[in-house]
């Protein structure tokens, strides 16, 4: 991250809010009804991921992420700790890209979500493999 990349306190708070809400959004749509954040464990490096780990309101805990990426969330046992589920969804992400050029070659918009999901996995195991951004 570069001095250009740093943004302020307040845009900061605006933008770990607005990440918030597309991430609720997501889980609503996807049959999860959001109930509270384990604060301590939710990790954020602002303009780029926002990772919360929440409780619905069935008491199952989930890692969701959000940021400068599309939404996804998965079940808290996929990973320890916010760093693992990092890498959970950076492993994830290049087996869906990789799927999906395989079965979708003639679709560009599908090629074009694959790229992206390949460049975000690729980011997500840079962020999760520097030691600094976890001491």
């Amino acid at each position: 991250m570069t001095d250009q990349d740093k943004i302020s306190e307040e845009q900061t708070v605006e933008w770990i809010k607005a990440q918030l809400q597309r991430a609720n959004k997501h889980l609503a749509e996807n049959g999860v009804l959001f109930d509270t954040i384990v604060m301590e464990e939710s990790r954020y490096l602002a303009p780029y991921i926002a990772m919360w780990k929440i409780k619905d309101n069935q008491k199952n805990y989930y890692w969701v992420l959000a940021g400068d990426l599309p939404v996804d969330f998965t079940p808290a046992g996929n990973a320890e700790d916010a760093r693992g589920a990092l890498n959970y969804f950076s492993m994830s992400w290049q087996m869906k890209a990789e799927n999906i050029r395989a079965t979708n070659a003639l679709d560009e918009t599908q090629m074009k979500y694959a790229d992206l999901l390949q460049n975000r996995a690729e980011a997500m195991y840079s962020f999760q493999s520097d030691e600094k951004l976890w001491t």
